[in-house]
């Protein structure tokens, strides 16, 4: 076993030389760390309202009329700043200093119809991202007068986060932080193994007390620890963002099922072409071509990841067995393999 420990000890090792490995595990790393900072980020491409969800608008409002609307109170509570004005000329000087981001006049309430008169910047960008956060509380201030009116509207609360938020997170995050440590792996596999057989000296490792399947073992195993050390780091650092993971277990078994078969898959292709430009080529196709493929198949393992991370009820640990079979289906496969080794 100390022969094998030590093939794994300098597999490991070697990881620190490869400067691809590094800058894509270095990539994950940020995508990880600033997980909520890019949802908003993109999000806010085509879901703005999304952001209310995630930030605080903390908008300086001066006022003008009646400060005692109970708007002023529904701005407060979302974390404005309200600032009252006497005269319509000490706001617009205090708005022209940039004292306050938006004047806002709110008329008496005589039981008319109120009409609101709003002073914005020029900028389109700030006076779109103003009004997307003076939504909410106008949305309230709104249902007030309804009821002020004797109009009654019934609504029904539906918590949790918006759809398109739930989708983006659920969707393309998790499962992307997931899934890119068993390609790395996979990628570090073919390289170590294609150099190897490339320039011999993989017969120099077969003098050690190993068996052949042994030293592919180790190197699969070593390619192994660097995944799982990865989705270690990646679940912490989604807990510290205050993203909520269902079925925590089942996610981290499932991920490391799918970086192990990737890995053993890596290592076949590595082994049947012996030629490492070939051998990242091919998996690079079957990468793509089996992501391709996994938006049309349910049990497929973006889907299954996505089902699990949200708590589905019908996605359990019958589904992640499944692939602890196809993974001992390509270790036969890769054993298969080896022999072209053991017999050149």
């Amino acid at each position: 076993m100390s022969a094998f420990f030590a093939i794994v000890k300098k597999e490991l090792r070697s990881v620190t030389r490869e400067r691809t490995i590094i800058i894509a595990i270095t990539i994950q790393l940020f995508i990880a760390s600033f997980s909520s900072a890019l949802l908003i980020g993109l999000l806010s491409f085509y879901d703005p309202e999304s952001m209310t969800t995630f930030a605080r608008g903390n908008l300086r409002i001066g006022i003008l009329g009646d400060a005692k609307s109970p708007l002023v109170l529904y701005l407060r509570d979302s974390h404005m700043r309200v600032t009252p004005f006497d005269t319509s000329t000490i706001a617009e000087n205090a708005f022209r200093d940039q004292a306050v981001d938006l004047v806002l006049y709110i008329p008496p309430d005589n039981g008319d119809a109120v009409e609101m008169k709003m002073f914005l910047p020029t900028s389109e960008l700030r006076a779109s991202l103003m009004m997307i956060f003076l939504r909410e509380p106008f949305k309230r201030y709104e249902n007030f007068l309804r009821q002020e009116r004797g109009v009654a509207v019934n609504y029904t609360n539906v918590p949790g986060l918006p759809s398109t938020t739930f989708e983006f997170l659920y969707a393309v995050i998790v499962p992307m932080l997931m899934l890119f440590p068993a390609f790395v792996a996979g990628s570090m596999v073919i390289d170590s193994l294609s150099e190897e057989l490339e320039t011999y000296t993989f017969e120099t490792l077969r003098s050690a007390p190993l068996s052949v399947n042994a030293i592919f073992g180790a190197k699969i195993f070593a390619a192994w620890i660097v995944a799982v050390i990865q989705l270690v780091v990646w679940l912490a650092l989604l807990r510290l963002n205050r993203i909520d993971i269902q079925n925590l277990p089942l996610v981290f078994l499932l991920a490391m099922l799918i970086a192990a078969m990737n890995i053993v898959i890596s290592a076949s292709t590595a082994t049947f072409l012996r030629d490492r430009e070939r051998s990242q080529f091919i998996y690079s196709l079957f990468i793509l071509l089996a992501v391709g493929v996994s938006t049309l198949i349910d049990v497929a393992p973006v889907q299954l990841l996505t089902r699990l991370a949200t708590g589905d009820y019908y996605t359990g640990i019958f589904d992640v067995v499944n692939y602890a079979a196809l993974l001992v289906v390509f270790f036969w496969v890769l054993t298969r393999t080896t022999r072209r080794v053991t017999t050149t």
